[in-house]
């Protein structure tokens, strides 16, 4: 299937690893041109050299840390001003410490919100004035969206206000013929779930082998999904969460 994404543009945030990163990887092999973006300039120039030597001419790196005001017309204007449009946004945001409600800080929930909610809620405010007709943006959210992680209570607070949010902004986009969709992703190998899991082993274990699937899943399945929800092909999804857990989720 010819996913008609070749020469559009789309930004990526949180691109550098992770589900980002394979996200950012899956769309310029498909032909789009993609800017890459995170905090740490040194790991944004990295991937921009490999992938270039990949992708020659597809992609823009922007250093931006999302929780700043003026990121997300960094990462968003750097796009339009190199390419001149934009088609779609991939928008990963980091994840919050670990923790319950009753530990933690006040200054952790003000920081989480931002990382969370705030910063890439901008970002998807940004892309969408300046989207061309027939885009999409994507949140990566969490399965926290859905039903509460044990010890992610900042997580458990935020992601579900982010998931309907998602689901109004598509209502209000609808007379500019922009989709928006969440991506849910289980129990992925990424850095970051193996970070946690490091932390309470035999639950890990058990959640694991709990997986219809029998495995996690790899960043590179999920970008598969995420890829084909943001180009045309994915043209009547719209203000949905798609889950992306290998059956994991017991509701249908």
């Amino acid at each position: 299937m010819d996913l008609g994404l070749k020469d559009r543009v789309f930004v990526t945030t949180g691109s550098t690893s992770g589900l980002g990163g394979a996200c950012a990887e899956a769309l310029l092999a498909e032909g789009a041109r993609v800017v890459i973006s995170s905090r740490a300039q040194a790991r944004v120039d990295a991937s921009v050299a490999s992938l270039e030597e990949r992708f020659p001419g597809q992609v823009l790196g922007v250093a931006a840390d999302l929780v700043d005001g003026d990121a997300a017309e960094r990462v968003v204007g750097g796009a339009v001003e190199k390419w001149g449009r934009l088609d779609g946004a991939i928008i990963s945001g980091g994840g919050p410490p670990v923790g319950g409600v009753m530990v933690a800080t006040d200054e952790q929930w003000l920081s989480a919100f931002e990382s969370v909610f705030l910063g890439p809620l901008r970002v998807a405010r940004r892309a969408a004035s300046l989207m061309s007709e027939g885009g999409c943006i994507a949140m990566v959210l969490s399965g926290s969206a859905l039903a509460p992680i044990p010890d992610l209570a900042l997580s458990n607070g935020l992601r579900p206000g982010v998931a309907m949010t998602m689901k109004t902004l598509s209502d209000e986009l609808a007379g500019s013929r922009i989709r928006t969709v969440g991506l849910v992703p289980g129990r992925i190998a990424t850095s970051r779930t193996l970070e946690l899991d490091s932390a309470h082993p035999e639950v890990s274990e058990r959640r694991n082998k709990a997986i219809p699937a029998g495995r996690l899943g790899t960043p590179e399945e999920f970008a598969r999904v995420a890829t084909f929800m943001v180009s045309p092909a994915a043209s009547y999804v719209n203000g949905t969460s798609i889950v992306i857990d290998g059956g994991a989720r017991r509701a249908p």
